[in-house]
């Protein structure tokens, strides 16, 4: 934290880092000596609208259901929850590590199975973003900069739609800024343990993304060995150790997991040799980066292929963008987390260069040089990789968010020279024609929002200009100044995401044919029916309901009922689990009587095979075009 005398360097008044004399509880509200009068009731305001904005509509969110029903599931029963399983008599995991979950399942099992209980943690974790993101940049740059940090990542499109879901990777985003905040704080003291610390927060970022976690570790490293305080050498070997805590925290639970007996957990989804470690590293890793055929636990059910390729399956998105250098630049990709990339590289370029011959510790440069290299990484790694999803590009927010903050700083200190001038002049415009740009390919975008980008253009670059000039009439080009910004970052990060109801699988503007559909809707399969269940189980008195071909045909029914499903093949049907003699055996002995396979087109699966030739079928669910589902009624008999 700085000290008045190096506040007052850097242009502040003494009122602005000044302290009210208030008594009683009023004072916590206030921030803390050194700071800014006006820093934390700001941020906390930013907190509570970013909190408002997630939790707009939270019991009528749209959930990715796949993810949802493996949360009731483990809510239910901690066994599940300890393995992450997908079903409620735990028979196949998630195919990917629990970490996310386990708060959902937590929030679930305290509050009860509601929407709003399923998308609480996400909100949660969204604010809490907010709130360590502004500690991280402050640490570096100053309090004004953390705000402008925390009121870009609150405001950015994706971010808000990330918090509106029950995907992982708001979970993901809040962990790696605490490893980054942890890297700041160590680059300024110089503790072995505040580093160890940031090394534990990316361990528990892998529990919830995995591999996409040690993505940032490139950039917290540089940053620390580049700045930090002691010798080279004692750098090095600082990071060396952190990087032996994150390992050692990121393996526990799989290393774990792989000790337990393998009739005594479910089976591991993603995989063909029931490992955690081949789920995590072959299918949630490798095979994410090659561009190649689909690399998962044997072939992928006939009709989800036949989804994907009429644009109406899950995580279809994928097969529509192609990996190219310009992948996050352009489009719904570029409209989801790219508006506000100009003034993200100009600020940092800027730092960089004005900064260049400071020293090592220079903690604006060391500010820059850790969010760029975490932006420059995840770009790269993003724009090569065969899948993406569009929430994955959440993870570049912070990084743009802190470096636009950066740009800020650099602007205040320079406020007077005409080259600060200029530069706010060009980001101003860049960000407004790129702005523009993306919104070109958008649909349905209202002539309004054009309009005020436009006004948002013109007031804030003249205004501000005009104030840093010297222009007599400072208070009214203030005013109009601030103005300006709000209308300019309103229009740049369509904040309308809110009203519209966007959630994480849906991107500002996109057209329908964009990504074709990336959720199951609640009417696509009967079998999600309720009464489907309850009839079943009346008539047949079965602990399984039925049984599904791929876990995410089952997987609306278990999050509307929470019964088992019997998932065949797990995610995408081709994991031996359930064996075809287990399958068998389930019939025998009456724990499952019917069973819901695609007809059309047919499957090659010998479990599939072996149904349709032994058992009756029993009726025919609505399903989407081009594809055909029939219910099949199992005699025991059949079995023996």
């Amino acid at each position: 934290m700085r000290t008045i005398e190096e506040k007052a360097a850097l242009g502040y008044t003494p009122r602005d880092f000044s302290l009210p004399r208030l008594p009683g509880r009023l004072r916590e509200w206030l921030s803390p000596p050194g700071q800014p009068s006006f820093a934390r009731p700001a941020l906390l305001v930013i907190a509570g609208l970013a909190g408002l904005a997630y939790a707009w509509g939270a019991n009528s969110a749209n959930l990715e259901p796949f993810y949802g029903a493996a949360a009731r599931s483990m809510s239910e029963s901690w066994h599940d929850f300890l393995f992450g399983a997908f079903d409620p008599r735990g028979t196949v995991t998630v195919d990917k590590l629990p970490g996310a979950l386990w708060m959902q399942a937590l929030s679930l099992r305290i509050l009860g199975f509601h929407v709003w209980a399923v998308v609480l943690p996400q909100i949660i974790e969204g604010v809490l973003t907010i709130l360590v993101l502004y500690r991280a940049v402050r640490r570096l740059a100053d309090p004004v900069a953390g705000l402008v940090a925390a009121v870009v990542l609150a405001a950015s499109p994706v971010t808000i739609a990330l918090g509106r879901g029950n995907v992982s990777d708001s979970l993901l985003i809040l962990l790696t800024v605490l490893a980054a905040d942890a890297i700041s704080a160590a680059i300024v003291n110089g503790r072995l343990r505040t580093l160890l610390l940031a090394g534990v927060w990316v361990g528990l970022a892998f529990q919830a993304k995995m591999m996409q976690a040690w993505l940032v570790l490139p950039a917290l490293a540089f940053a620390y060995v580049l700045s930090g305080p002691a010798p080279l050498r004692r750098r090095t070997g600082h990071v060396a150790l952190a990087g032996l805590v994150t390992f050692a925290v990121s393996l526990s639970w799989m290393s774990v997991v792989s000790l337990v007996p393998k009739d005594q957990r479910p089976y591991v989804d993603g995989t063909t040799n029931d490992s955690v470690f081949s789920q995590v590293f072959d299918y949630n890793g490798i095979s994410r980066l090659e561009h190649g055929q689909y690399r998962g636990a044997g072939p992928r059910a006939p009709f989800l292929v036949k989804q994907i390729e009429q644009g109406e399956g899950i995580n279809s998105q994928t097969s529509r963008i192609g990996s190219s250098w310009h992948r996050l630049l352009t489009g719904p990709l570029g409209r989801d987390d790219g508006w506000l990339l100009p003034a993200a590289v100009l600020s940092a370029a800027a730092v960089l260069l004005r900064r260049r011959r400071a020293s090592r510790r220079d903690r604006l440069r060391a500010s820059v040089v850790l969010w760029g290299t975490w932006l420059l990484v995840l770009a790269i790694v993003f724009s090569v990789g065969r899948y993406l999803n569009s929430y994955y590009v959440a993870a570049l927010s912070p990084a743009t968010a802190a470096l636009c903050g950066a740009g800020v700083e650099l602007l205040w200190r320079e406020r007077h020279r005409p080259a600060a001038r200029n530069w706010l002049a060009v980001t101003v415009l860049a960000s407004a024609v790129y702005g523009a740009y993306l919104l070109r390919g958008g649909s349905h975008v209202p002539t309004w929002l054009l309009l005020e980008l436009l006004l948002g253009v013109v007031a804030s670059g003249a205004a501000l200009l005009m104030v840093f000039s010297g222009h007599p009439r400072t208070a009214a080009l203030r005013i109009a100044g601030v103005v300006g910004c709000a209308l300019l970052l309103a229009a740049s990060t369509s904040a309308l995401s809110v009203v519209r109801g966007l959630d994480p699988f849906d991107t500002p503007y996109a057209p329908t044919s964009a990504f074709g559909r990336s959720k199951i809707s609640p009417r696509l399969y009967v079998a999600a029916e309720q009464s489907i269940v309850h009839h079943f189980q009346s008539s047949y008195h079965t602990p399984i309901a039925f049984a599904t071909d791929t876990s995410l045909l089952a997987s609306l029914t278990i999050y509307y009922t929470g019964k088992e499903i019997l998932p065949i093949g797990g995610y995408a049907g081709g994991i031996p689990s359930p064996t075809l003699q287990q399958l068998r055996h389930y019939i025998a002995n009456g724990s499952l009587r019917v069973v819901l396979i695609p007809i059309k087109p047919a499957s090659n699966d010998p479990r599939m095979i072996w149904v349709q030739t032994h058992c009756a079928v029993l009726q025919k669910p609505h399903a989407p075009r081009g594809i055909e589902f029939a219910f099949y009624k199992c005699d025991p008999t059949v079995s023996a």
